[in-house]
């Protein structure tokens, strides 16, 4: 049997800091205490004015390849999952395979929003299962939501922030992913994101004139409890699904690892209490990272591995991941067994 699994990560985060203290100086108003009491985040990282989302990716990618012992050259694809591509046409991941030198590699983005590198980590695993003659695939969470800020609106320039995390999945004869289960509650699709710039509003000088240029916004609300309600019922329908691709009973104990969407600290506690489970079971970011939307997972996931918390060989790890549309997605993997 040949199996998909993950053999090496990596993250980039650019140098520019900038702290909750420095927002409430550029704001006039104290939003940091709110921030680190509400949200978790104390300050994020953002690129440089002479970097762009494929250098984030690039740099996210050789490090994963680095700890894969690969060479670009080894690639068969590419995939990177960025709602803030360096282009709206061509695919980011084109780029990223140019500045890698990945001559051998296809490359196309994802785009479900901050659910994409879940839903491409998922096309890269069923992939490697299908398709003989493919053997590592690049997968990459890239996210420079700086250059679509509006620096006056305090609700979206706090939190988000910019940065990579890359894994390279590649052939195994061990199971490593189980199984992923997707869903998505598209009449949220006009709450949150960027609305300037496609074909529903396109980036004329009378459209810029009249709604600004293309930019992150919260449009509408939507329930503040979303992804509370939704992640565990997500979570109890892939250990359902994997229970059944494995022949064993898979239960919320069975996890070892967790890692969610790094978009709320009470978020991610308030999931592990409804599942029961210890927090020492998960990771996050957001507090020294800010908000890095489809890169937050593999980066949360590669920054355990750094700091010597990531998963242990055999055990079961879980992504869980949402983001706007609203779109969703989790995975169940099986670690890799030295």
């Amino acid at each position: 049997m040949r199996y998909a699994q993950i053999i090496g990560t990596g993250h980039y985060v650019p140098e520019r800091v900038m702290t909750n203290a420095d927002f409430d100086r550029l704001l006039g108003e104290p939003v940091g205490d709110w921030l680190e009491e509400n949200v978790g985040i104390r300050e994020r990282h953002l690129m440089a004015d002479d970097q762009v989302t494929s250098d984030l990716a690039t740099a996210a990618g050789r490090v994963a390849l680095d700890r894969a012992g690969l060479q670009p050259s080894d690639l068969d694809r590419i995939i990177v999952a960025t709602d803030t591509p360096d282009y709206l046409s061509p695919a980011t991941a084109a780029v990223v395979q140019a500045k890698l030198g990945a001559s051998r590699a296809g490359a196309f983005d994802i785009n479900s929003a901050c659910a994409g590198w879940v839903t491409a980590l998922d096309v890269a695993a069923k992939t490697i299962v299908t398709e003989p003659e493919e053997r590592f695939i690049l997968v990459i969470g890239a996210y420079g939501m700086s250059r679509f800020l509006d620096w006056t609106d305090k609700k979206t320039v706090t939190l988000f922030a910019d940065g990579a995390g890359a894994v390279v999945v590649g052939a195994d004869s061990r199971p490593g992913w189980l199984a992923t289960v997707t869903a998505a509650a598209g009449e949220y699709h006009d709450a949150l994101g960027i609305y300037t710039g496609g074909t529903y509003r396109p980036a004329t000088a009378a459209n810029v004139a009249a709604y600004g240029p293309p930019r992150v916004q919260f449009v509408r609300k939507f329930p503040a409890t979303f992804n509370t309600e939704r992640w565990p019922l997500l979570i109890e329908r892939l250990l359902a699904k994997a229970s059944t691709v494995t022949g064993t009973q898979l239960r919320p104990d069975d996890v070892d690892r967790y890692y969610f969407t790094q978009v709320n600290l009470h978020t991610i506690e308030t999931t592990m209490a409804a599942l029961e489970q210890p927090l020492a079971k998960t990771h996050w970011i957001m507090d020294r990272w800010g908000y890095t939307g489809s890169a937050c997972i593999p980066m949360a996931l590669d920054d355990a591995i750094t700091q010597g918390k990531g998963p242990e060989p055999g055990s079961l790890v879980l992504f869980c991941a949402s983001g706007g549309g609203i779109t969703m997605a989790a995975s169940l993997w099986r670690w890799k067994v030295k």
